[in-house]
C-alpha cells in the first residue's frame, strides 16, 4: 500500500508542477521577478546561460532537499515528491530548452499537430518582450487555439 501511495505521489506532484510552471511564471517570472526573466525574452547577452536559468536551479534545489531529507519513518514522501519535480523538470527541459528553444540542435523537423502548437503558442508569447500582458500557459497544457490541423 505504501508503494501505491508514493507512486500516486510521484505522478500527483509531476501534475502540480505543470501548474507550478505557469504560475511561477506568470506571477514571478512576469512579476516581482521579471530582472531574472527578463533575458530569456530580450536576450541581451552572448552567454548560452541565462538569468532566467536561475528558476531550474530553484527547482533543482527543492527537489533534492526533498530526496536528500526523506525519512522512511517520518518523511517517507520525500522521495516521491522530489523524484516527481525532478521528472517534471527534465520533461520541461526537453520540451522547453531543446525542443522550442532549440538550445541543443534535436528535434527540428517534428511535424506532429501538438508539438507544432506547443511551438506556435510560445512564439506568440515570446512576441511579447515585456513583463506586462504575456500570456502565459504551462508546458504540455496549452489552449486549443494554437493547434490547426
Amino acid at each position: 500500500m505504501k508503494l501505491f501511495i508514493q507512486i500516486l505521489v510521484f505522478f500527483g506532484t509531476f501534475s502540480i508542477m505543470e501548474f507550478m510552471a505557469w504560475f511561477t511564471h506568470k506571477y514571478v517570472m512576469h512579476g516581482f521577478l521579471w530582472v531574472l526573466h527578463k533575458d530569456h525574452h530580450h536576450k541581451d547577452h552572448d552567454s548560452w546561460w541565462e538569468r532566467n536559468d536561475l528558476f531550474f536551479v530553484f527547482y533543482a534545489v527543492v527537489s533534492m532537499s526533498n530526496i536528500l531529507f526523506h525519512d522512511s519513518e517520518t518523511y517517507w514522501l520525500g522521495i516521491p515528491i522530489g523524484l516527481g519535480i525532478l521528472a517534471y523538470g527534465i520533461a520541461y527541459f526537453v520540451v522547453h530548452d531543446i525542443f522550442i528553444h532549440q538550445r541543443f540542435k534535436m528535434f527540428r523537423n517534428a511535424n506532429h499537430w501538438y508539438a507544432k502548437g506547443v511551438r506556435r503558442a510560445h512564439k506568440i508569447h515570446h512576441k511579447n518582450r515585456f513583463k506586462e500582458e504575456g500570456e502565459c500557459f504551462g508546458m504540455l497544457v496549452v489552449p486549443f487555439k494554437y493547434f490547426k490541423k
